[in-house]
Parts: structure tokens; C-alpha cells; sequence
């Protein structure tokens, strides 16, 4: 099976729904309707109406791509994948040897003895 090279996604903040479309190689009524039932993909909404897609909205969009045509997967099996992805979170970067751990210790031993000087 060949894989297909992830688009590159330019530089900038924010994108209309016709550079969303040409970048992800999707028409609009498929992202319009993927935004009515995946509940993370909302892109920000101007005061006019018209929608503007962030780098993680495309982000997002290609991975429900990836997920639907090569995982082979439902928009329902995709919205549950998602949100296990989002729950997952890493409790220290690999290879670190517990010295994120250790500093997030830190950091709360300073934050209790803050809070209880407040409450004195």
C-alpha cells in the first residue's frame, strides 16, 4: 500500500474554507458536514458568517481523512478515535527520565506553600 504525502499547510493563522478545501483535497459540503458531526472540529466564525479554519482545525481535518480512507473507519468509529486521541495524555516525554515529573512536583510543593501563606 502506498501512503500519500500529508499536504504542507502554509504558515499563517488562519484559512478560508476555499484554501481549507484545496489544502485537505476535500469539497466544502464534506467539511461543512464533518463540522455537524465531529464535535472538536469548529472553526472560529467571523461576525459575517464565514467560517476560518486554524492550523489545528486542518490538522484535525487530515487526520479524519487519514482515518476514514486508509483506517477504513465511520464518521461514528472517527469521532470515538478522536476522542480517545484527546484523552490520552502523555504523563511525561519519553526519554526524559522523570525530570518532567520531578519539576511538576515541584512546582505543586511551591503552589501549596503560596496557598497557604493566602490563607493565613
Amino acid at each position: 500500500m502506498t501512503t500519500v504525502p500529508r499536504p504542507i499547510i502554509p504558515d499563517r493563522d488562519l484559512f478560508r474554507m476555499e484554501e481549507a478545501c484545496r489544502i485537505v483535497q476535500l469539497p466544502q459540503h464534506t467539511l461543512r458536514y464533518w463540522e455537524a458531526r465531529i464535535p472538536s472540529l469548529r472553526p472560529v466564525r467571523l461576525s459575517g458568517g464565514h467560517r476560518r479554519y486554524t492550523r489545528d482545525n486542518l490538522e484535525t481535518l487530515l487526520r479524519i481523512k487519514d482515518l476514514m480512507r486508509g483506517g477504513k473507519m465511520t464518521l461514528a468509529g472517527v469521532r470515538r478515535a478522536l476522542a480517545g486521541e484527546r484523552r490520552a495524555v502523555p504523563v511525561a516525554p519519553a526519554g526524559d527520565g522523570g525530570a518532567a515529573a520531578k519539576v511538576l512536583k515541584e512546582l505543586r510543593a511551591e503552589l501549596r506553600d503560596i496557598l497557604s501563606e493566602l490563607n493565613r
